[in-house]
Parts: structure tokens; C-alpha cells; sequence
């Protein structure tokens, strides 16, 4: 006998829209798994546009992933998501940035469009509204970094061929600002502005998810449109967390438009054990809070799997390439955040601490759908 786990939860392509009662207010969102929900939850996901910005499509992107056809379980997984719109970014940098940039976009392009049945490309925002209309997910092209513009004028290229949002650093100091694992962050160069200029005027989202603290603030500050923390937390409630965002950069950020994701990474969540969903619930709460419902989302920083299911030897390296401020844990996933009905539980949770309807759809997507109108138009 085979056991419940993550990567077969979704193992089957059966009943992908079915909804049989299981009990009273019970609800079984897909044949193949065990998990019930309540009828709000999942009429709020079925009807909402849920916007993921940092989802990438796997978290293991190689040739043996993207060459291959989708498999019935990956099907199942990303139709039974809820997930209308995925983020699929990556980190690069170096003298190589621009060519690793150019492969990562006609790479998964063609990635998306070899998969049409499943996948759609995003242009404009109507793109996302589109896709959940017709039962399709989302792929929003990104970039966690922005060494691969080398002059102001590689934003515009960038933004013709598909690239919609990037963050300005990845954690390391580059010729626009400085990372959130630098010792001292010098703040956006004069370069960095050009670049966010640029941004501003190609309809491309700047995001500062990885900056320092106060390259996260100039940005804000210099940007005349609002900009985004596609996939952070806040700091206040995991004390002194390079990847935290502190409570006055939240507050910039709302001033100006902006919107922040949480990400559903363990040890940017809580310092101590355990993770939950309701820990992650507690940094859009406190978002709420702050600055008020319409300046939090999602921004979960994985795929729909997560990272404790990757095989042993990507996961040792992947922990390798960070610094220790990072301070990784046994586990990397939070404990009910960590497969591909995520979503539903997450908003289970947004119901049990009594989130409005309207509170829950500003959440799973409203909020991000209305920045991306505002930067991309449509």
C-alpha cells in the first residue's frame, strides 16, 4: 500500500471539477485526495483569481523537467491548484546574467507554449483574467534579479520579449543596489535609478523582495509608480531576518500603491518549531494590520510541492548557495503550506480568523491583480 504523501496526493487526473459532499459542509476538491474543505473555501477558490507571485513552475528547473511533456499527475496538480497566476522567476547574476536571461525566457516560453492546454503567457493583466476564465494557468515571466540589464535601453528589450517584473538585487550587491545578505547596503546607485526609470517607463514591475534595507526604502521612494515585495515577510514577527521586510518599508511601500506576498519558506515564517499555516496567516495579518487589507497576497516562494520533497542532493546544494542568516531548519516547508491544495487551506485559515469574502479575494488576488493593472495595463 501506497501512503498519502505530497507528490501522489495529486497523483491522478480523475474528477478534476468534481465536488462530491463528503459530509455536512465538507467538500473533496479532487478524487485522488484525502483532504476535505469547507463549501466557502472552495467556491471563494473557484471563483476568485489567485495570483501566486513567486510560483515558479518547478523549483528543480532542469532538462529533465521542461523537455519532457507534462504528466497526468503534473496536469492534475496545476488544474486542481486554484492558482490562476504563477510568478515563475529565478535568481541569476554574474557576467553571464544577460545570456543566462535570455535562456531562462525562451526556455520556458516555449515551455508554456509547448503546454497550451495547461499554461497561457501573460502580456497584460486582462491575460490573467483571461486564463481563469478559460481554466488555464497563468505564467508570468520574471527575473530575481537585474544584472542582465547592462544599460537602461535592455529594459525595453527585456519587456518586448515577455520579461514582466524583476527584482532590482538578488541577496548580493550588484550595480543597482544592494542584497538583503549584504553587510552594508549602500542603497540604490545612480544606475539603479536609471533602471528603475526605465521599469517605470516600460510597464515592467520593479520588485525589491531580496533588497537591503535601505536599497528596499530608495526604491520605494524613487519609483513614481507603486511598486511590489513580490515574496517576503515581516520582520517583526521573525526578529532580525535578512529577508524580512521591517515594519517602516511595509508601511513606504502601502503609501505608495504597493503590495507585498508572503512567502510559506519555514524559517522566514517563525524562528522556532513548529511551522504552520497559522504562522503563515499570522504575517498577512499583521500586514493587514499595518497598513490595511489592500497591500498583502501571496507570494509563496515555491512550487506547488515545495522544497522538502526535492530529491537529497538538489536540496543540500540549494541550502549551500545562501548564506547562514538565512538560517535553514531540517525543513524548509511550512507544515500545511507544503502541497498542491495549499491554497484551499490557506484559506480555510483566512476563514477561521475571520477574514471577510472581500478580505480573502484582496488576498488571493485582488490586491496583486490591481498592481499589475496599474504597471502593465489592461
Amino acid at each position: 500500500m501506497v501512503g498519502v504523501t505530497r507528490r501522489n496526493v495529486m497523483g491522478s487526473a480523475l474528477a478534476l471539477t468534481a465536488f462530491p459532499m463528503i459530509n455536512v459542509g465538507e467538500f473533496q476538491v479532487h478524487a485522488a485526495s484525502p483532504r476535505r474543505y469547507s463549501r466557502r473555501a472552495v467556491d471563494l477558490v473557484r471563483r476568485l483569481l489567485v495570483i501566486d507571485m513567486l510560483g515558479p513552475i518547478k523549483i528543480d528547473m532542469g532538462p529533465d523537467f521542461y523537455t519532457k511533456p507534462l504528466s497526468d499527475r503534473d496536469v492534475a496538480e496545476f488544474r486542481g491548484s486554484g492558482v490562476t497566476g504563477f510568478h515563475h522567476a529565478v535568481g541569476i547574476g554574474g557576467p553571464n546574467a544577460r545570456e543566462s536571461a535570455l535562456t531562462f525566457l525562451g526556455i520556458w516560453g516555449n515551455f508554456a507554449a509547448r503546454n497550451s492546454h495547461v499554461f497561457t503567457a501573460v502580456d497584460k493583466a486582462a491575460d490573467l483574467v483571461r486564463a481563469k476564465r478559460d481554466g488555464r494557468c497563468a505564467v508570468i515571466m520574471g527575473l530575481q534579479n537585474a544584472d542582465q540589464f547592462q544599460r537602461p535601453e535592455d529594459v525595453k528589450f527585456f519587456h518586448e520579449i515577455g520579461l514582466r517584473c524583476a527584482q532590482l538585487t538578488y541577496n548580493s550587491q550588484n550595480r543597482i543596489g544592494s542584497g538583503s545578505t549584504d553587510r552594508i547596503d549602500g542603497g540604490v546607485s545612480d544606475f539603479g535609478e536609471s533602471i528603475v526609470k526605465a521599469m517605470n517607463d516600460a510597464g515592467m514591475l520593479v520588485d525589491v523582495s531580496h533588497s537591503g534595507d535601505r536599497t528596499t526604502l530608495d526604491a520605494v521612494a524613487m519609483s513614481p509608480r507603486p511598486i511590489a515585495f513580490t515574496h517576503s515577510n515581516c520582520r517583526a514577527l521573525v526578529a532580525g531576518h535578512p529577508r524580512a521586510k521591517t515594519d517602516e518599508a511595509i508601511r513606504a511601500l502601502a503609501a505608495k500603491g504597493g503590495v507585498m506576498g508572503i512567502t510559506g519558506v519555514r524559517n522566514f515564517v517563525s524562528r522556532t518549531d513548529p511551522v504552520t499555516i497559522v504562522n503563515y496567516v499570522d504575517h498577512v495579518d499583521h500586514v493587514r494590520k499595518l497598513v490595511g487589507i489592500d497591500h498583502v497576497g501571496i507570494g509563496s516562494d515555491s512550487d506547488l510541492n515545495g522544497y522538502d520533497d526535492t530529491p537529497p542532493a538538489y536540496n543540500k546544494r540549494l541550502r549551500g548557495a545562501y548564506k547562514a542568516s538565512y538560517g535553514f531548519r531540517e525543513k524548509i516547508d511550512v507544515d500545511g503550506f507544503d502541497h498542491p491544495l495549499r491554497i484551499y487551506d490557506l484559506t480555510e485559515e483566512l476563514i477561521r480568523r475571520r477574514f471577510s469574502d472581500a478580505e480573502i479575494a484582496l488576498v488571493l488576488g485582488g490586491n496583486f491583480q490591481r498592481l499589475l493593472t496599474a504597471t502593465w495595463g489592461g
